[in-house]
């Protein structure tokens, strides 16, 4: 596997730009910025609100769950949920007021957090049937140590399985509906191809979701096709055969992170942490695993943008709070260490303090990085500071 610097593997642009809106860094990988210095996240916001009759959308969902209901009893539709708001929000939205017989699937995470068990437990008890797939954990943690030094991002091999593992499922069942939650690339800013479409391409897939290297490019690394299996989608051409579609949500429902929070507390037995998360001013978001804050960390590293940041501007999008208060939260909290469960993903990873160290510094630009006069590391254009 050839590692390459962030500018080039990411295509990033060398200056470094703020949405004049939300705060939203231009060094997101794949987001674009219009001539008015606005974020595609952004103007699709506003395209949601002005331009969509949700009303219309809703008849669509219908239209789609009247297509695909099954009347012998089996399951007409995966969603994907490890017990979170959002997938939560989907199961119960679909089976509850919708009519329809989900089959939720589940990845398991890598080190399984305490509130994370409780919520997919209490998720389950509040009427679901549930697939929950525990890959083999010692080639679970090889190729959680590989990504982490070879992409800078230990949670890509959960990311290949949560994408891949309902596809399986949806060949395996016949179960040609797939229905997950939010558009990613269109809701945080990124690839806007599938923004005015229910459905995301399984084409897309290496790009958005894989970073260009899919699961079998681990081959080169010395794991076996038969471990590396359970990490892979079905053939094409079954996918093709068994006319999977994968849906989203947020499609036909207006997008909102915080009233899925709200609605799950109430229909789900979903919890909050008991603690914030750590890089973020939030406690309900990506509880499921002890490695999150790696994932979202190594992410401030990668790009500049940190947790805070994400959370921030989306909430600005749903008009929760102001881009003044958001900069505020971001230069408070973006950029924190997640210390909390750092020696338990050292651990996990087989790696020492120092190596840890040296791999995260081989990750940082000289286009967002500096060290001030006492070697300490600091962004050169943070957001508060742009002119």
């Amino acid at each position: 596997m050839n590692k390459k610097n962030v500018r080039e593997m990411y295509n990033l642009p060398e200056e470094v730009k703020y949405c004049k809106k939300c705060g939203m860094s231009n060094q997101r990988p794949r987001i674009t910025f219009d001539e008015n210095g606005i974020c595609s996240a952004c103007n699709f916001a506003e395209f949601k609100k002005q331009k969509i009759v949700w009303e219309e959308r809703e008849k669509e969902l219908i239209e789609l769950c009247n297509r695909f209901r099954k009347d012998d009893g089996s399951y007409d539709v995966i969603v994907p949920c490890s017990g979170g708001k959002d997938g939560s929000f989907v199961a119960h939205q679909l089976k509850y007021k919708y009519g329809m017989h989900p089959l939720t699937v589940t990845w398991a995470s890598l080190i399984e957090s305490e509130v994370g068990k409780k919520n997919l437990d209490n998720f389950i008890e509040s009427g679901f049937d549930n697939i929950l797939f525990s890959p083999n954990q010692k080639v679970k943690r090889k190729l959680t140590r590989l990504s982490f030094l070879n992409l800078g991002d230990p949670f890509q091999p959960f990311i290949y399985g949560q994408t891949n593992f309902p596809l399986k499922i949806s060949v395996q069942y016949n179960i040609p509906l797939i229905m997950y939650g939010e558009n990613g690339e269109v809701e945080y800013g990124g690839d806007t191809k599938n923004a005015f479409k229910p459905t995301r391409d399984i084409t897309d897939h290496d790009k958005h979701y894989f970073s260009n290297m899919p699961p079998e490019t681990f081959l080169e690394e010395g794991i076996s096709q038969k471990d590396l299996y359970p990490y892979m989608a079905p053939s094409y051409e079954s996918i093709i055969k068994n006319k999977t579609e994968i849906h989203f949500f947020g499609y036909y429902k207006c997008w909102d992170p915080r009233g899925n929070y709200d609605y799950c507390v109430k229909n789900t037995g979903f919890s909050p942490a008991p603690l914030r998360s750590e890089g973020t001013y939030t406690n309900f978001a990506s509880l499921d695993d002890k490695i999150d804050g790696f994932h979202y960390w190594l992410g401030y590293i990668k790009f500049g943008v940190g947790r805070a940041t994400a959370d921030v501007a989306h909430e600005i999008r749903d008009g929760y709070m102001t881009r003044e208060e958001g900069i505020e939260l971001i230069k408070k909290y973006d950029g924190e260490f997640p210390k909390r469960y750092f020696a338990d993903f050292l651990e996990y990873c087989e790696i020492s303090e120092k190596e840890f160290w040296d791999v995260v510094d081989s990750w940082r630009s000289d286009h967002i990085w500096e060290k001030d006069k006492s070697g300490e590391w600091k962004l050169k254009h943070p957001i508060w500071e742009e002119k």
